[in-house]
Protein backbone atom coordinates (compact mmCIF):
# COMPACT_ATOMS: atom_id res chain seq x y z
CA UNK A 1 0.00 0.00 0.00
CA UNK A 2 1.49 3.38 -1.20
CA UNK A 3 1.01 6.71 0.24
CA UNK A 4 -0.78 9.68 -2.10
CA UNK A 5 -0.48 13.27 -2.38
CA UNK A 6 -2.60 15.76 -2.75
CA UNK A 7 -1.59 19.39 -3.52
CA UNK A 8 -3.30 22.63 -1.83
CA UNK A 9 -2.09 25.91 -3.96
CA UNK A 10 -1.78 28.63 -1.82
CA UNK A 11 -3.18 27.47 1.23
CA UNK A 12 -3.66 30.10 3.62
CA UNK A 13 -2.94 29.67 7.71
CA UNK A 14 -4.98 30.61 10.63
CA UNK A 15 -1.69 32.32 12.09
CA UNK A 16 -1.20 34.40 8.93
CA UNK A 17 0.98 32.54 6.88
CA UNK A 18 0.99 31.00 3.43
CA UNK A 19 1.99 27.53 2.06
CA UNK A 20 2.30 27.97 -1.22
CA UNK A 21 2.27 24.40 -1.75
CA UNK A 22 0.84 22.58 0.66
CA UNK A 23 1.14 18.70 0.08
CA UNK A 24 -0.85 15.98 2.07
CA UNK A 25 0.04 12.85 2.11
CA UNK A 26 -2.43 10.18 2.83
CA UNK A 27 -3.58 6.47 2.28
CA UNK A 28 -7.10 4.83 1.36
CA UNK A 29 -8.95 1.09 2.21
CA UNK A 30 -12.04 0.44 0.54
CA UNK A 31 -14.22 1.97 -1.98
CA UNK A 32 -16.10 5.32 -2.01
CA UNK A 33 -19.93 4.97 -2.39
CA UNK A 34 -20.86 6.78 -4.66
CA UNK A 35 -23.20 9.35 -2.20
CA UNK A 36 -19.67 9.89 -1.10
CA UNK A 37 -21.02 9.30 2.45
CA UNK A 38 -19.52 5.97 3.62
CA UNK A 39 -16.29 7.42 5.07
CA UNK A 40 -14.28 7.40 7.72
CA UNK A 41 -11.09 9.36 8.74
CA UNK A 42 -8.19 8.05 10.56
CA UNK A 43 -5.74 10.78 12.46
CA UNK A 44 -2.59 9.74 13.46
CA UNK A 45 -0.31 10.61 16.58
CA UNK A 46 2.05 13.39 17.19
CA UNK A 47 4.81 11.01 16.00
CA UNK A 48 3.29 8.41 13.91
CA UNK A 49 1.91 8.51 10.07
CA UNK A 50 -0.82 7.38 8.31
CA UNK A 51 0.56 3.38 8.10
CA UNK A 52 0.16 3.29 11.92
CA UNK A 53 -3.21 1.74 10.79
CA UNK A 54 -1.55 -1.03 8.93
CA UNK A 55 0.91 -2.00 11.01
CA UNK A 56 3.39 0.79 11.31
CA UNK A 57 6.70 -0.56 13.88
CA UNK A 58 7.13 1.50 16.80
CA UNK A 59 3.70 3.82 16.71
CA UNK A 60 3.47 5.80 19.05
CA UNK A 61 -0.14 4.81 19.25
CA UNK A 62 0.89 0.86 18.71
CA UNK A 63 -0.63 -0.23 15.83
CA UNK A 64 -4.05 -0.27 14.83
CA UNK A 65 -3.97 -2.74 12.39
CA UNK A 66 -6.15 -5.02 14.36
CA UNK A 67 -8.64 -2.51 14.15
CA UNK A 68 -8.62 -1.51 10.50
CA UNK A 69 -9.48 -3.74 7.68
CA UNK A 70 -11.69 -6.17 6.11
CA UNK A 71 -14.41 -7.46 8.92
CA UNK A 72 -12.43 -5.55 11.87
CA UNK A 73 -14.44 -2.88 13.30
CA UNK A 74 -13.55 -0.56 10.85
CA UNK A 75 -14.67 -2.39 7.93
CA UNK A 76 -12.97 -1.66 4.66
CA UNK A 77 -15.23 -3.88 3.29
CA UNK A 78 -18.25 -1.62 4.29
CA UNK A 79 -16.39 2.13 4.58
CA UNK A 80 -13.89 3.87 2.50
CA UNK A 81 -11.05 4.71 5.14
CA UNK A 82 -8.47 7.55 4.52
CA UNK A 83 -5.50 7.84 6.98
CA UNK A 84 -3.88 11.48 6.12
CA UNK A 85 -0.54 12.37 7.08
CA UNK A 86 -0.76 15.54 8.95
CA UNK A 87 0.09 18.62 7.58
CA UNK A 88 4.23 19.54 9.19
CA UNK A 89 4.45 16.22 10.03
CA UNK A 90 7.34 13.39 8.26
CA UNK A 91 6.03 11.09 6.69
CA UNK A 92 5.28 12.62 3.24
CA UNK A 93 3.08 16.02 4.04
CA UNK A 94 5.13 19.18 3.23
CA UNK A 95 6.96 19.77 6.22
CA UNK A 96 10.25 22.02 7.50
CA UNK A 97 12.33 19.80 5.56
CA UNK A 98 10.07 20.06 2.12
CA UNK A 99 11.57 22.92 -0.34
CA UNK A 100 10.19 26.01 -0.06
CA UNK A 101 9.12 27.09 -3.86
CA UNK A 102 9.61 30.95 -3.20
CA UNK A 103 13.62 30.36 -2.18
CA UNK A 104 14.60 26.71 -3.93
CA UNK A 105 15.59 25.73 -0.51
CA UNK A 106 14.06 23.66 2.95
CA UNK A 107 11.85 25.56 4.75
CA UNK A 108 14.10 24.70 7.99
CA UNK A 109 13.57 27.54 10.50
CA UNK A 110 11.13 29.58 8.14
CA UNK A 111 8.07 27.28 8.24
CA UNK A 112 4.91 29.16 9.32
CA UNK A 113 2.99 28.69 12.42
CA UNK A 114 0.32 26.00 11.98
CA UNK A 115 -2.88 25.19 14.22
CA UNK A 116 -4.66 21.74 14.63
CA UNK A 117 -7.83 23.67 12.81
CA UNK A 118 -4.93 24.16 9.57
CA UNK A 119 -4.45 20.37 10.43
CA UNK A 120 -8.21 19.40 10.08
CA UNK A 121 -8.80 22.10 7.40
CA UNK A 122 -6.03 20.47 4.98
CA UNK A 123 -7.44 17.34 6.09
CA UNK A 124 -11.30 18.26 4.36
CA UNK A 125 -9.73 20.34 1.59
CA UNK A 126 -8.52 16.38 0.68
CA UNK A 127 -11.80 14.52 1.32
CA UNK A 128 -13.38 17.29 -0.27
CA UNK A 129 -10.72 16.53 -3.50
CA UNK A 130 -11.57 12.52 -2.86
CA UNK A 131 -15.19 13.08 -3.20
CA UNK A 132 -16.08 12.29 0.51
CA UNK A 133 -20.02 14.21 1.19
CA UNK A 134 -19.88 12.77 4.59
CA UNK A 135 -17.79 10.68 7.37
CA UNK A 136 -19.40 8.05 9.19
CA UNK A 137 -16.64 9.18 11.90
CA UNK A 138 -13.26 10.92 12.72
CA UNK A 139 -11.00 7.52 14.52
CA UNK A 140 -7.81 8.88 15.81
CA UNK A 141 -5.43 8.11 19.07
CA UNK A 142 -3.37 10.68 21.13
CA UNK A 143 -2.72 14.21 18.40
CA UNK A 144 -4.84 12.20 16.30
CA UNK A 145 -7.93 12.37 18.75
CA UNK A 146 -6.89 15.77 19.43
CA UNK A 147 -7.55 16.25 15.55
CA UNK A 148 -11.19 14.38 15.97
CA UNK A 149 -12.28 16.85 18.58
CA UNK A 150 -11.13 19.51 16.39
CA UNK A 151 -12.81 18.34 13.42
CA UNK A 152 -16.30 17.83 15.93
CA UNK A 153 -16.33 21.76 16.28
CA UNK A 154 -14.48 23.26 13.52
CA UNK A 155 -17.15 20.60 11.03
CA UNK A 156 -19.59 19.65 13.20
CA UNK A 157 -22.41 18.68 10.67
CA UNK A 158 -19.71 16.90 8.00
CA UNK A 159 -19.42 13.93 10.43
CA UNK A 160 -21.65 11.12 12.41
CA UNK A 161 -19.34 10.48 15.26
CA UNK A 162 -15.70 10.61 16.46
CA UNK A 163 -13.64 8.21 18.20
CA UNK A 164 -10.84 10.23 20.06
CA UNK A 165 -8.33 7.56 21.83
CA UNK A 166 -5.70 8.22 24.61
CA UNK A 167 -6.33 11.48 24.32
CA UNK A 168 -8.18 14.88 25.67
CA UNK A 169 -9.83 17.74 24.34
CA UNK A 170 -7.25 20.78 25.60
CA UNK A 171 -3.43 19.41 25.05
CA UNK A 172 -1.29 19.65 28.50
CA UNK A 173 0.61 22.48 28.91
CA UNK A 174 4.41 23.57 28.56
CA UNK A 175 5.73 21.35 26.30
CA UNK A 176 7.25 23.41 23.95
CA UNK A 177 9.71 25.04 26.12
CA UNK A 178 11.57 21.65 27.44
CA UNK A 179 11.65 20.18 23.54
CA UNK A 180 12.89 23.58 22.11
CA UNK A 181 15.46 23.27 24.97
CA UNK A 182 16.61 19.68 24.33
CA UNK A 183 17.38 20.23 20.90
CA UNK A 184 19.18 22.70 21.38
CA UNK A 185 21.95 21.09 23.09
CA UNK A 186 23.37 19.59 19.99
CA UNK A 187 25.28 21.38 18.64
CA UNK A 188 23.82 20.89 15.09
CA UNK A 189 20.39 22.39 15.64
CA UNK A 190 21.00 25.87 14.69
CA UNK A 191 17.33 27.25 15.71
CA UNK A 192 15.68 24.13 12.86
CA UNK A 193 18.56 25.02 9.96
CA UNK A 194 20.17 21.75 10.38
CA UNK A 195 20.42 20.06 7.10
CA UNK A 196 23.67 21.42 6.02
CA UNK A 197 25.27 20.43 9.41
CA UNK A 198 24.96 17.38 9.98
CA UNK A 199 21.64 16.43 11.35
CA UNK A 200 19.94 15.80 14.25
CA UNK A 201 19.80 11.69 13.85
CA UNK A 202 21.88 10.75 16.91
CA UNK A 203 19.41 13.32 19.54
CA UNK A 204 16.57 12.19 18.04
CA UNK A 205 16.99 8.50 18.80
CA UNK A 206 18.21 9.35 22.28
CA UNK A 207 14.52 11.23 22.55
CA UNK A 208 12.74 8.63 21.09
CA UNK A 209 13.93 5.82 23.43
CA UNK A 210 12.76 8.05 26.71
CA UNK A 211 9.61 8.57 24.87
CA UNK A 212 8.52 4.85 24.00
CA UNK A 213 9.82 3.80 27.52
CA UNK A 214 7.53 6.66 29.03
CA UNK A 215 4.42 5.40 26.34
CA UNK A 216 5.61 1.65 27.52
CA UNK A 217 7.20 -0.07 24.90
CA UNK A 218 8.73 -2.43 27.30
CA UNK A 219 6.37 -3.80 28.45
CA UNK A 220 4.87 -4.70 24.24
CA UNK A 221 8.79 -5.57 23.97
CA UNK A 222 8.60 -8.28 26.82
CA UNK A 223 5.96 -9.98 26.09
CA UNK A 224 8.22 -11.30 22.62
CA UNK A 225 11.85 -11.12 23.87
CA UNK A 226 13.27 -12.33 27.08
CA UNK A 227 16.59 -11.32 27.14
CA UNK A 228 16.88 -8.03 28.76
CA UNK A 229 19.45 -7.20 26.96
CA UNK A 230 17.87 -8.27 23.52
CA UNK A 231 14.94 -5.79 24.26
CA UNK A 232 17.62 -2.97 24.89
CA UNK A 233 18.80 -3.57 21.23
CA UNK A 234 15.23 -3.85 20.11
CA UNK A 235 14.35 -0.45 21.31
CA UNK A 236 17.22 1.17 20.40
CA UNK A 237 16.76 -0.56 16.54
CA UNK A 238 13.06 0.90 16.92
CA UNK A 239 14.09 3.88 17.64
CA UNK A 240 16.66 4.25 15.05
CA UNK A 241 14.22 3.74 12.61
CA UNK A 242 12.36 6.29 13.61
CA UNK A 243 14.53 8.71 14.18
CA UNK A 244 15.83 7.93 10.33
CA UNK A 245 12.55 8.92 8.71
CA UNK A 246 11.17 11.26 11.13
CA UNK A 247 12.68 14.96 11.00
CA UNK A 248 13.42 17.36 14.13
CA UNK A 249 11.16 20.33 12.97
CA UNK A 250 8.06 18.41 12.71
CA UNK A 251 8.29 17.95 16.91
CA UNK A 252 8.33 21.61 17.00
CA UNK A 253 6.04 22.37 14.12
CA UNK A 254 3.26 20.00 15.76
CA UNK A 255 4.11 21.13 19.15
CA UNK A 256 3.73 24.74 18.52
CA UNK A 257 0.36 23.86 16.22
CA UNK A 258 -1.22 22.53 20.21
CA UNK A 259 -0.55 26.16 21.53
CA UNK A 260 -3.71 27.27 22.58
CA UNK A 261 -5.72 23.92 21.50
CA UNK A 262 -8.62 23.50 24.02
CA UNK A 263 -11.83 22.75 22.57
CA UNK A 264 -13.92 22.72 25.29
CA UNK A 265 -15.18 25.78 25.37
CA UNK A 266 -16.89 25.22 22.44
CA UNK A 267 -18.10 21.54 23.27
CA UNK A 268 -21.99 22.90 22.36
CA UNK A 269 -20.87 22.92 18.73
CA UNK A 270 -20.06 19.00 18.85
CA UNK A 271 -23.30 16.97 16.63
CA UNK A 272 -21.14 13.89 16.47
CA UNK A 273 -21.84 11.25 18.61
CA UNK A 274 -18.57 10.96 20.97
CA UNK A 275 -16.55 7.51 21.87
CA UNK A 276 -13.77 8.29 24.58
CA UNK A 277 -10.98 5.76 25.47
CA UNK A 278 -8.38 5.92 27.91
CA UNK A 279 -5.91 3.50 29.16
CA UNK A 280 -5.98 2.37 33.27
CA UNK A 281 -1.52 2.86 32.91
CA UNK A 282 -0.97 6.19 30.32
CA UNK A 283 0.72 8.88 32.20
CA UNK A 284 0.15 11.28 29.36
CA UNK A 285 -3.71 10.94 29.45
CA UNK A 286 -4.74 9.38 32.51
CA UNK A 287 -8.07 7.91 33.24
CA UNK A 288 -8.22 11.05 35.85
CA UNK A 289 -9.38 12.88 32.89
CA UNK A 290 -12.37 10.64 32.19
CA UNK A 291 -14.75 12.14 34.48
CA UNK A 292 -14.30 15.47 33.91
CA UNK A 293 -14.33 15.06 30.28
CA UNK A 294 -17.38 13.12 29.92
CA UNK A 295 -19.07 15.57 32.43
CA UNK A 296 -18.11 18.73 30.54
CA UNK A 297 -19.55 16.88 27.25
CA UNK A 298 -22.92 15.58 29.17
CA UNK A 299 -23.57 19.13 29.92
CA UNK A 300 -22.96 20.42 26.40
CA UNK A 301 -25.26 17.90 25.39
CA UNK A 302 -22.67 16.01 23.38
CA UNK A 303 -24.14 12.02 23.45
CA UNK A 304 -20.50 10.57 24.67
CA UNK A 305 -19.83 7.15 25.99
CA UNK A 306 -16.75 6.12 27.74
CA UNK A 307 -14.37 2.34 27.47
CA UNK A 308 -11.30 2.43 29.88
CA UNK A 309 -8.67 -0.25 28.67
CA UNK A 310 -7.13 -2.25 31.57
CA UNK A 311 -4.00 -2.39 30.10
CA UNK A 312 -0.12 -2.71 31.11
CA UNK A 313 0.76 -0.91 27.71
CA UNK A 314 0.27 2.65 28.87
CA UNK A 315 -0.26 5.27 25.98
CA UNK A 316 -0.16 2.20 23.44
CA UNK A 317 -2.82 0.34 25.01
CA UNK A 318 -5.37 1.81 22.22
CA UNK A 319 -3.32 -0.32 19.52
CA UNK A 320 -1.73 -2.96 21.36
CA UNK A 321 -4.50 -4.09 23.56
CA UNK A 322 -7.11 -3.35 20.14
CA UNK A 323 -8.79 -6.73 21.12
CA UNK A 324 -10.21 -5.10 24.79
CA UNK A 325 -12.32 -2.47 23.06
CA UNK A 326 -12.66 -3.71 19.46
CA UNK A 327 -16.37 -4.87 20.40
CA UNK A 328 -17.10 -2.03 21.59
CA UNK A 329 -15.81 0.10 18.75
CA UNK A 330 -17.23 -1.89 16.18
CA UNK A 331 -21.08 -1.55 18.20
CA UNK A 332 -20.42 2.37 18.54
CA UNK A 333 -19.80 2.29 14.81
CA UNK A 334 -22.57 0.14 13.47
CA UNK A 335 -24.99 1.76 15.58
CA UNK A 336 -24.52 5.05 13.55
CA UNK A 337 -27.09 6.03 10.70
CA UNK A 338 -26.52 4.37 7.49
CA UNK A 339 -27.59 8.06 5.81
CA UNK A 340 -28.18 11.43 7.46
Amino acid sequence: MSLQHFTIPDFRLQRGGVLAEAMIAYLTLGRLAPDGRNAILMTHGYTSGPDYILGEEGASEGSWAALVGAGRPIDTDRCFVVSSNMLGSSFGSTNAASTDPATGKRYGSRFPDLTVTDIVTAQRRLLDHLGVRHLRAVIGPSYGGFQAFAWAVTFPDFMHAIVAAVTAPRAPPGRLEPLLARLAQDSNWNNGDYYDRGGMLDTTTRMRIETLRGYGIEAQLADRIADPAAREAELHRIARAWAERFDANSLVILRKALRGYDVEPDLARIRARVLYVLSTTDTLFPPSLAEPVMQKLRDAGVRAEYVELDSPYGHLASGRDAGKWAPVLRRFLDALPVDE
